[in-house]
């Protein structure tokens, strides 16, 4: 895991739609709430301009955060986020308190590694396409891993990579394989360019195609309709 992350918040009483946009407009400060763990929700008030500079960091989505109330802490996690449909603001947070001894559900990103050295895109002519950009995971608050990288170097053309292809670290479980082998999804593929045919392709079309002594020349159907007269 990396370096603890924080974030100050306050407690909050005045509560409801009107409060929360007052909050917004006139404080500039973002509703939030905090639950989980046995313990009561508190609905929490966070200055906007500090969620949306931990929004920065990748690792704020899916690391265990110490939620600063004043002189207490709490750990939790991002649970959920709003934003505004057309600004693209944040509107409100939900933290998940966290207990150390009980496993819990997280999205991890993936870092995919080697793109650029990729045998099926730098000596077969294909590109990457993803398919997820994180694993759903189960473990530990401390053995969250802060991203889970695939390496796409010896990836060719044709080929995918799946969830059973990817190394977790320990402690570390994917909840879509713990469902069974049919749910071992795709997550990255190595696909021919749209527009551009494969060999195979190129090679079934000459051999579907008319050789050339069998195409009649206007010539030949010149001499076909004199003939006939």
């Amino acid at each position: 895991m990396s370096d603890q992350l924080e974030i100050a918040a306050i407690a909050r009483d005045d509560l409801g739609k009107g409060a929360s946009r007052r909050l917004r407009r006139n404080a500039d400060m973002i509703p939030a709430i905090i639950y989980g763990a046995g313990k009561d929700p508190q609905p929490l008030s966070i200055v906007r301009k500090d969620i949306e500079k931990c929004l920065e960091s990748e690792a704020f989505f899916s690391q265990v955060i110490a939620v600063k109330i004043g002189g207490d802490v709490q750990k939790a996690i991002l649970k959920d986020l709003q934003r505004h449909p057309a600004k693209d603001r944040v509107m409100h947070a939900d933290f998940l308190r966290i207990d150390e001894k009980v496993a819990l559900k997280v999205n991890i990103p993936i870092h995919f590694v080697n793109e650029e050295s990729c045998r099926g895109v730098k000596l077969e002519g294909g590109i990457i396409e993803h398919q997820s950009l994180e694993i759903e995971v189960l473990c530990l608050p401390s053995a969250i891993p802060e991203y889970i990288e695939v390496d796409m170097a010896d990836i060719g053309l044709g080929d995918s990579v799946h969830l059973s292809d990817v190394t977790l670290p320990e402690g570390v479980e994917s909840v879509a394989l713990s469902y069974g082998e049919d749910h071992d999804e795709v997550i990255a593929s190595v696909i021919q360019p749209r527009g551009l045919k494969s060999d195979e392709e190129e090679d079934e079309e000459a051999a579907e195609a008319p050789a050339a002594d069998d195409v009649p020349s206007a010539q030949d159907e010149g001499e076909d309709e004199a003939s006939e007269d």
